[in-house]
């Protein structure tokens, strides 16, 4: 019985007390990680853009980099900047990130998106043939002109300067091809026009870059558009830049150009959003045409405000479990390591409370020794002469028999000692009865 073997008792209790620390260190360790840093996901959605666009083509950039983190990203094309920022505004498209270009949107329209950073230049391009702009544009009057699709940020922009230049749809016959149509249909002399806005690196700008039959306009009042729109900067492409033989563009050529963004919504994971980061650095950091190494990507927030993540990136680079270890191992290191946090917690307190528990233990168990032993003082005095009292004496003999095999650490001893003085006195008495 435990009443026999105290120490049965006290290991049991000590098990209870162990097994009872360790779920609670396990439920609040898994509820935590749960709540504040649960996984990365394994599947991202990136919104890009119209075939042949820069955008499309730098997806496929992200794909390969993020596949070599076993990442996979999924590309989901669109008409431009404009869809893109919606799909990323509606929690329901499935999107995660996406490309979107500077002064299409506001802070109150995207409060759930943060941004990554800017990651190049997108100027404007306006390419023409077989027409007379000596005098302006009147002399696209009534021609064929691509603008862009509904829902690019090549026909939001376009649209916003012809309205600045008192210009209307009734000015030309506007059309929403994608940059590879409309690089096409100039090419084959279908339109007579074709604005565009996209990166250096889009190939159907190359391709009418270094055309002999597509002139490029320049913007000689490039410096009161910045001032009126001030996500525009100024660039200058250079003579010659797109052909040297045939020294194509003939002259320096004046551009307008916004920067494009990373926009991130923001409950997307910070280790996936660390992966684009790095990613981006490798794609958009070499010099280009327009900017010099390292110049991108970069802690600049046009529309919307940096991540967090973000800032922690441009401040100190990746964090420096990923910088040493593969992405998955970083990732589960870095959650064993915020586990750490209410493993510490809660073992610490536990570890020292075990101490007082077991002392509370010992002293019950010592204390409830003293009780049997009150009872039978308690019996020796109720008993009158004519009553024997020589079980009380047997009963006497057990206890101590109890207390003498009741094995206590020292710091308990002299409990037991003073105990065994009492048996004594009470002995003492039943003698003399």
């Amino acid at each position: 019985m435990d009443q026999d073997n105290p120490n049965r008792l006290l290991k049991r209790t000590g098990l209870i007390w162990s097994i009872v620390g360790l779920v609670l260190v396990v439920v609040v360790s898994v509820a935590i990680v749960a709540i504040l840093n649960p996984p990365p996901p394994r599947t991202v959605v990136m919104t890009t853009g119209p075939q042949g666009s820069a955008y499309a083509e730098f997806g496929e950039r992200y794909r390969a980099l993020l596949a070599k983190e076993g990442i996979e990203l999924q590309l989901r094309p669109s008409a431009g900047a404009v869809e893109n920022l919606g799909h990323l505004r509606d929690p329901r498209s499935g999107v995660d990130v996406g490309f979107v270009q500077g002064g299409i949107g506001n802070l109150q329209q995207s409060a759930d998106l943060v941004s990554l950073g800017t990651l190049f230049y997108e100027p404007l391009w306006f390419f023409y043939r077989n027409v007379q702009l000596d005098r302006g544009l009147s002399g696209l009057r009534g021609k064929r002109i691509s603008i862009g699709p509904e829902g690019s940020g090549t026909r939001a922009l376009t649209l916003a300067l012809l309205a600045r230049n008192g210009i209307d749809q009734s000015f030309a016959e506007l059309l929403p091809f994608t940059p590879q149509v409309a690089g096409e249909k100039l090419l084959g002399g279908e339109i007579q026009a074709a604005i565009m806005l996209t990166s250096w690196d889009s190939p159907v700008v190359r391709k009418l870059a270094g055309a002999t039959d597509v002139d490029l306009v320049s913007f000689p009042r490039a410096d009161a558009y910045v001032a009126l729109y001030p996500f525009l900067d100024k660039l200058v492409l250079p003579t010659g830049v797109g052909d040297l033989a045939r020294n194509r563009p003939p002259v320096d050529t004046v551009l307008l150009a916004p920067k494009a963004s990373l926009a991130v919504r923001r409950d997307l994971h910070p280790a996936i959003q660390y992966l684009l980061l790095d990613a981006a650095s490798q794609i958009h950091g070499e010099p280009g045409i327009f900017q010099k190494a390292g110049q991108f990507p970069a802690a600049e927030s046009i529309d919307i405000p940096l991540s967090e993540p973000a800032r922690q990136f441009y401040k100190s680079g990746r964090p420096f479990l990923q910088r040493y270890l593969p992405f998955w191992l970083a990732v589960l290191v870095g959650q064993l390591l915020i586990l750490l946090i209410p493993v510490v917690g809660v073992l610490y307190p536990t570890l020292r409370l075990m101490p007082a528990v077991y002392g509370w233990t010992m002293r019950q168990r010592i204390f409830r020794l003293y009780g049997e032993l009150k009872f039978l003082e308690a019996e020796v005095e109720r008993r009158g002469a004519e009553q024997g009292i020589e079980d009380l004496g047997a009963q006497l003999d057990r206890l101590e028999y109890r207390v003498n095999h009741f094995r206590v650490p020292v710091t308990f001893a002299h409990m037991l000692y003073t105990l065994r003085i009492h048996i004594a006195l009470v002995r003492t008495r039943i003698d003399k009865r």
